[in-house]
């Protein structure tokens, strides 16, 4: 790269900070906040064409920093630094989802409670199951990944759920669990585990508050939709 392009890149980069510091994230393009990421780890080199490219890779901007390290590492000219400062980028934006979720009772909480969940689970490319549990007060007492699957299936025992449960002392639980295709529609599986699995734990006095399904167009509730 020539002294010319070089002023050019840095140019560009002290605009996109400008704009930042001025008008926040929704004042740049999904690609250009990207670049702000990348700018941090490829100190030297113009990289608006690996954001765009990226994006266009993976879907979007949140698919990019939801992806597996693996498969960002395997894009061309992305090195080990852009991957860990991509994946840091997500992971301090879970970091204070989960936070507003832990502070406060989990169902006077719910707009902190699905956004955390869209988060953590709407851009994986494996089905995952993962369980709320909350106390008497319906305080979270713990998150836990109950088990990661394939591309459209991860399996749920009622005797594992209800084990867990009682070893956390918990007197309630949030169900969730993520669509790959996208879609947050259940299945007539994800009803009839739910109801199995309500049975399960109503029988020693546990609610299954909620079953979520997350997919990247939303989300599902069953109670809301009338289905537990």
């Amino acid at each position: 790269m020539g002294d010319a392009d070089k002023d050019l890149v840095k140019g560009h980069r002290s605009r996109l900070r400008e704009r930042f510091l001025k008008g926040g994230a929704e004042a740049l393009a999904d690609y250009e906040l990207l670049e702000l990421i990348l700018c941090l780890a490829i100190p030297r080199r113009d990289v608006k064409p690996l954001a765009k490219g990226l994006i266009r890779q993976f879907g979007s901007y949140a698919a990019v920093l939801s992806a597996e390290p693996r498969d960002l590492g395997a894009f061309p000219g992305l090195g080990d630094t852009a991957v860990v400062a991509i994946k840091s980028v997500q992971a301090s934006a879970l970091h204070l989802a989960r936070a507003e979720v832990h502070d406060r009772p989990v169902l006077s909480n719910w707009a902190a409670v699905t956004a955390y969940l869209q988060g953590v689970m709407a851009n994986r490319s494996r089905e995952q199951v993962r369980l709320m549990f909350l106390d008497r007060k319906n305080a979270l007492v713990a998150d836990e990944v109950l088990s990661d699957g394939t591309i459209d299936q991860a399996p749920v025992y009622p005797r594992e759920v209800v084990k867990r449960a009682l070893e956390l002392n918990a007197s309630a639980l949030i169900l969730v669990h993520n669509h790959p295709s996208g879609d947050p529609t259940p299945s007539q599986a994800d009803i009839t585990m739910t109801r199995t699995l309500a049975d399960a734990c109503g029988r020693l006095g546990i609610k299954v508050h909620d079953h979520i399904v997350v997919g990247t167009s939303g989300q599902v509730s069953f109670r809301e939709q009338g289905l537990l």
